[in-house]
């Protein structure tokens, strides 16, 4: 249950608030002499103030492919090079935008709860196996099932924790 947590963070850091983060294009893909590869391994990513990223890849060589990358990286974002370094500003959300982010995160969220009770559905039907084989008698079955569910309910208020901080984050203008 708690990789389900870390994958939806993961997924949550994807989402553009109109805030420029590293995180946003660490996983784009690069074509690095042939080969696809992170652009974290081929550049550094940093932000150089709160609305732009600056992207200095560690060969000159590899502006142009960095720069493409970006650019057809279906962000929305429109890289700017400036010789040794790319600049990526993070443009402005419109309002319409905003309200498609917000329920980009409530599915991902409703995604990630359904993976949390899929892992509490297969918990419970190990504990009735358990029982089957005589394992576990009914009342371990019983305090395993109200522990599994108690886990399952701090996840879940976990992730709708994590979708009302996004949503503030996406909202906020």
């Amino acid at each position: 249950m708690s990789k389900s947590i870390d994958s939806f963070k993961t997924a949550l850091s994807k989402i553009r608030t109109g805030r420029a983060s590293t995180s946003l294009l660490e996983n784009l893909l690069v074509d690095y002499y042939g080969s696809l590869t992170l652009i974290s391994q081929v550049a550094s990513l940093t932000l150089a103030d709160a609305r732009t990223i600056s992207v200095v890849p560690w060969e000159k060589t590899m502006l142009g492919p960095v720069e493409k990358a970006i650019r057809e990286s279906n962000l929305g974002l429109n890289p700017l090079n400036k010789g040794t370094v790319i600049m990526v500003p993070m443009p402005l959300l419109s309002e319409e935008r905003r309200n498609e982010m917000v329920k980009i995160v409530k599915s991902d969220g409703e995604d990630a709860k359904i993976v949390i009770r899929n892992h509490r559905r297969d918990a419970n039907d190990q504990l009735k196996k358990l029982v089957k084989a005589k394992e576990l008698t009914e009342d371990q079955e019983k305090q395993g099932q109200a522990h599994i569910q108690k886990l399952t309910d701090h996840f879940i208020a976990e992730i709708d924790q994590l979708v009302d901080s996004k949503e503030k984050e996406v909202l906020k203008v």
